[in-house]
């Protein structure tokens, strides 16, 4: 079968690799109908979260239909329209009884401590071969998959396996209330359903930050209010439409492929160019700073802990803080003296798959949202390097890309 296989930090490539089989008596087999590109696959490609097992699938976003069960599946059988999690869960241990799904203590080989085990992540996740195929093995399948209703579909479930779970769970990290402004940092497709979940909890007022002017007008295309980091500094923006006082809560979308504003009054120079540059360097060691070509592909963010640091400024005295961005354990930049000077909130961490997705398919099934206005490219597996290429350089109108009937 074909399958999206990483070989190296900018080497990916569409391989022939063996169908996968039943391993474990919980495991099963899916035939993949839709899956997508998201900004965390480019992390491995950029080398920014590492290390990685060369031969790995990625992908953790995947639809499709049940082909096999092992002997102790009891809730799905062959035929099953399903929605495959990002992250894998056992459903049985401590954990997984208080919806703490992403913390599971058996699905990830490295150990109970190891934390997340998700698909077509680094070796610390498992590693589990990912969703970008022909065929997928899915690991504990009954704590991992959702069965889909006949009006919800494909390019609507495809949405709800980690992008809109993700948003939603950083509005509720965030601790979003009636009333609320909120700031988002990060305009891509989890910054955009984090907006979106942010008003469905009840907030006065959304304010996006970002700087590609395609991801702005798609955020202002929900009522949001938008910020352009080129052309004016965020922070001050924030302040100045709050009345000073700052956010009630900020969800940073962005994590360490922060990009540092190249124009206008929070341009980046002197020494904090300088300490931004060694940044980058300790977390991606292996990787060209400025990435491949002349086109600079693959290129790693410019300042990592950038968004981090807007995060903490931008809120008000008490606020409440939630990241969803990726950050790499070798991320070690923080502003945890002025955030205690604030007294305030930060809760973090992976999505809780399997508890936050069932009430998304709901509110999907029942017509009161349709996430399908994000995807903005619908591409065949056998094109899906170059979406791949496209969507790292941040080409204008590029949110999400679907990779759509992957055996064709």
């Amino acid at each position: 079968m074909k399958a999206i296989v990483w070989h190296g930090i900018g080497d990916i490539r569409l391989d022939d690799v063996p169908e996968p089989t039943v391993q474990d008596s919980h495991d099963a087999i899916v035939q993949i109908t839709r899956s997508a590109i998201c900004g965390t696959d480019l992390h491995f490609v950029r080398g920014t979260v590492a290390p990685m097992r060369e031969g790995e699938i990625l992908g953790h976003e995947g639809v499709g239909v049940v082909a096999a069960v092992g002997d102790q599946v009891r809730g799905f059988r062959p035929g099953d329209r399903v929605l495959v999690n990002s992250s894998v869960s056992c459903g049985a241990c401590r954990y997984c009884r208080q919806g703490r799904t992403a913390q599971c203590d058996v699905a990830n080989t490295n150990g109970p401590d190891a934390g997340t085990a998700f698909f077509g992540g680094p070796v610390s996740t498992g590693p589990i071969d990912g969703l970008q195929a022909e065929y997928v093995r899915v690991p504990w399948s009954e704590n991992s998959m959702h069965l889909l209703p006949d009006n919800v579909s494909d390019d609507q479930a495809i949405l709800l396996t980690d992008m809109w779970p993700t948003g939603w769970f950083g509005a509720e990290r965030a601790g979003v209330r009636p009333g609320d402004i909120v700031a988002v940092l990060g305009a891509g497709g989890v910054g955009q359903f984090a907006a979106a979940s942010a008003y469905k909890m009840g907030a006065g007022r959304v304010i996006v930050v970002d700087h590609h002017r395609s991801r702005l007008e798609t955020a202002r295309g929900q009522d949001a209010e938008t910020v352009n980091f080129d052309t004016e500094d965020p922070v001050e923006a924030i302040m100045d439409l709050t009345n000073g006082i700052g956010a009630d809560a900020v969800i940073d979308c962005v994590g360490q492929d922060s990009e540092r504003p190249r124009t206008g009054p929070a341009a980046i120079t002197g020494a904090d160019a300088a300490a931004f540059d060694a940044e980058a360097r300790r977390i991606a060691p292996d990787s060209p700073p400025d990435g491949f070509g002349p086109d600079h592909q693959w290129k790693p963010g410019d300042a990592p802990s950038l968004a981090a640091r807007w995060s903490v400024d931008a809120v008000a005295k008490y606020g409440r803080l939630s990241i969803m961005g990726v950050y790499s354990p070798r991320e070690f930049v923080y502003p945890i003296g002025q955030a205690m000077n604030k007294n305030l909130t930060i809760r973090m961490g992976n999505c809780d798959h399997h508890r936050v997705t069932p009430q998304l398919i709901d509110m999907v099934a029942a017509g009161q949202f349709d996430p399908t206005r994000f995807i903005t490219q619908r591409e065949p597996l056998h094109s899906a390097i170059d979406a791949y290429r496209t969507f790292d350089l941040r080409e204008d109108g590029w949110l999400k890309v679907e990779i759509s009937d992957p055996s064709s």
